[in-house]
């Protein structure tokens, strides 16, 4: 089983390739509450349905200090068509061998159609302006998880 992360944990840190050709590191937002969301795969409709939530919710997440980013194990090319296809307008970040999700605890063992396998376990984590986990959610659901964490971070 994958270590979990806990609040207070210090938030593994990480530098990886974008869906607009770039890179973001977890440093360059030091200073901002960062959600950070994992998900198993680009333009399924599981996560493109939480990718869209997030992206609707965007601008009063915004507006309350979080800073959204994507991550998943689809390659910068994926992800530039799932965010070009579905207008997402926060970062989608490519882990394409796992190590970040996996430090995260978001890679590993887990149940699917009554099955145990191995991948991409939904979370989201939110991360403090010191690079604290502050929250870390595990096998969230796709569709109103987005609504939940607005109530749990008090947005609602």
């Amino acid at each position: 089983m994958t270590d979990r992360l806990s609040p207070g944990d210090p938030a593994p840190e990480f530098t990886l390739p974008t869906d607009s050709g770039g890179t973001l590191s977890l440093a360059d937002l030091r200073g901002r509450k960062v959600i950070l969301y994992a998900y198993p795969a680009a333009m399924t409709p599981g996560c493109t349905k939480q990718a869209c939530d997030f992206r609707d919710s965007l601008a009063s997440l915004q507006a309350a200090g979080y800073e959204v980013v994507g991550i998943s194990p689809d390659k910068p090319e994926k992800l530039a068509k799932f965010r070009d296809r579905d207008a997402i307008t926060f970062p989608l970040v490519a882990d394409t061998d796992k190590a970040v999700l996996t430090a995260y605890g978001a890679f590993g063992e887990k149940q699917m159609y009554g099955r145990s396998v191995t991948g991409v376990i939904r979370s989201t984590f939110v991360v403090d302006e010191d690079g604290k986990i502050e929250r870390a959610l595990y096998n969230v659901k796709a569709t109103g998880h987005v609504a939940k964490l607005r109530r749990d971070l008090g947005l609602d």
